[in-house]
């Protein structure tokens, strides 16, 4: 049998790797970053996250055509999206009404289905309340959620372009469910030494 020369096994070797990692990147695991502050502090600037393509839906590799829906988000989950606005752009948000529900905000509280809902993650940069007839920022709705769509608010309320400015997430527009964060890049830090997050990495994100 002839042997194979070193550069055939070489250029195997790459093509598998090549192969598995089409394979991960398209159907398992997602690398998102973080580019705005809608999300702080849960997530900040800089913050590099794995998404898990799995958790709610599989498309077609490089499309949006669904091949099968494997779950629903539930609400506190942090998903990344396809932004309705440009298709073009990835999203990341938190869910806070799954279909069905009736979302409404009054002064910057939010009422699910008529009750004040739990809401532990959400921040706000200002004291001030902007009226409705100005913003649908501090106020907004009440609107119910359609079938097979999501309501998602960043949870820096005061700095987020989410659902009460653009509508909903269509289930066939989900990438994922955000998992953990793997590097963290502070650009702004003024020593060298604190440039990466050490503390923030492995963080899982709730």
């Amino acid at each position: 049998m002839k042997q194979k020369s070193k550069t055939q096994e070489y250029v195997e070797s790459l093509l598998i790797a090549a192969l598995i990692a089409f394979f991960v990147r398209s159907f398992i695991v997602q690398a998102f970053k973080i580019p705005s502050s809608s999300m702080e502090p849960t997530l900040l600037v800089g913050d590099h996250l794995l998404v898990n393509r799995l958790s709610y839906v599989m498309k077609v590799p490089f499309t949006d055509i669904v091949i099968l829906n494997l779950g629903n988000p539930s609400r506190g989950d942090v998903v990344v999206f396809r932004y309705p606005v440009d298709r073009s752009k990835d999203f990341i948000k938190r869910v806070i009404g799954t279909e069905g529900d009736v979302i409404e905000i009054r002064d910057k509280v939010i009422y699910l289905n008529g009750q004040k809902m739990d809401d532990p993650h959400a921040h706000f940069a200002e004291d001030s309340i902007v009226p409705g007839v100005f913003s649908q920022r501090d106020n907004f709705g009440p609107i119910r959620v359609p079938p097979r769509a999501y309501f998602v608010m960043g949870d820096n309320r005061d700095r987020s372009l989410d659902g009460r400015f653009w509508g909903f997430v269509k289930q066939e527009d989900l990438v994922g469910r955000a998992l953990i964060i793997y590097f963290s890049w502070n650009s702004q830090a003024d020593d060298f030494f604190r440039y990466v997050r050490w503390e923030r990495f492995g963080r899982l994100i709730r």
